[in-house]
């Protein structure tokens, strides 16, 4: 089952259009495409057109491994005949598709895959298509640009947390070891951090990343937006802590159960930031499972 999440809108040729994230993809709204124009024949007679059967099924055999071919292959020879009718609900019905869906209620009408709803612009005109494209590109580039923005506003707060973390260990912790570890203290505190968030040392992550870290970079510049988050709270946790007098084991335990418990509900509630960020213009999605060891 598909839920939709973040609803978006696109401005095209005066018409408000509805946008909805689905399981990271973008659903564009049909209905709105053509509201007021008789949208229901229109989207009912774009599909039974022989060309856009085709599409949809080479669609949905490239990205929808339970996609039903046999009932296709039905639609396929049909398609073309003036007997032949197709609607949305039957199309997914019988094939078990995936690229169009049908919503009820608030915000329903027939969504499509944004590669399927560009192609419906075209049946609507080219310049419409144009437009439509257009405006998503600018959909799109405001995303990233706020990605960008609020990565860097927690990776300011993560560096000021970063100086409470750091004075915590100045003073309860260097006046108690031998001078010559100070710097050693440092880097065990900060790794107690990253090993109970990103589940790896800085120098593991260094000989898996060598080239990033020739260009300057460190553990915590691979960080999603999320991860920032959870990073700062964990600093600040592990200075109470730290002043506390609580042992470096028994700390670590805490950080690691509230790494995990944070992450977890962070990335349920928004997607995009738990995306991580591994240059100016460049994000990667992660799915790695905590290890309890």
């Amino acid at each position: 089952m598909m839920f939709f999440k973040k609803k978006k809108q696109l401005t095209v040729q005066k018409r408000l259009i509805g946008v909805h994230e689905i399981e990271g993809e973008d659903y564009i709204c049909l209905t709105d495409m053509v509201r007021g124009e008789e949208g229901v024949d229109h989207i009912k007679n774009w599909m039974r057109n022989r060309n856009t059967v085709e599409f949809l099924g080479l669609w949905e055999s490239m990205n929808n491994p339970d996609f039903k071919g046999v009932e296709f292959d039905t639609f396929r020879k049909e398609a073309g005949l003036n007997s032949f009718t197709l609607t949305p609900k039957k199309w997914i019905d019988a094939t078990n598709a995936k690229g169009i869906l049908s919503k009820s209620g608030r915000n329903g009408g027939t969504y499509a895959h944004k590669d399927i709803a560009f192609e419906f612009g075209t049946w609507i005109s080219p310049a419409f298509k144009l437009y439509l494209i257009k405006d998503y590109q600018r959909l799109k580039e405001i995303e990233s640009n706020q990605h960008n923005l609020e990565w860097n506003v927690k990776r300011t707060l993560s560096k000021t947390n970063y100086q409470l973390h750091t004075d915590a260990i100045k003073t309860h912790l260097i006046p108690t070891s031998n001078k010559w570890r100070k710097e050693l203290e440092y880097a065990e505190e900060a790794d107690i951090l990253n090993a109970a968030i990103f589940g790896h040392t800085a120098k593991e992550w260094r000989q898996t990343n060598p080239e990033r870290h020739k260009a300057g970079e460190n553990v915590r510049d691979s960080a999603s937006i999320n991860e920032l988050n959870v990073l700062s709270n964990a600093e600040s946790k592990n200075a109470e802590m730290i002043r506390e007098g609580l042992e470096k084991q028994e700390r670590f335990q805490k950080l690691k159960e509230l790494a995990n418990w944070q992450l977890e509900q962070l990335n349920q509630m928004d997607f995009m930031k738990s995306v991580k960020k591994t240059s100016d213009d460049i994000y990667l999605i992660e799915n790695k499972k905590e290890s309890d060891d």
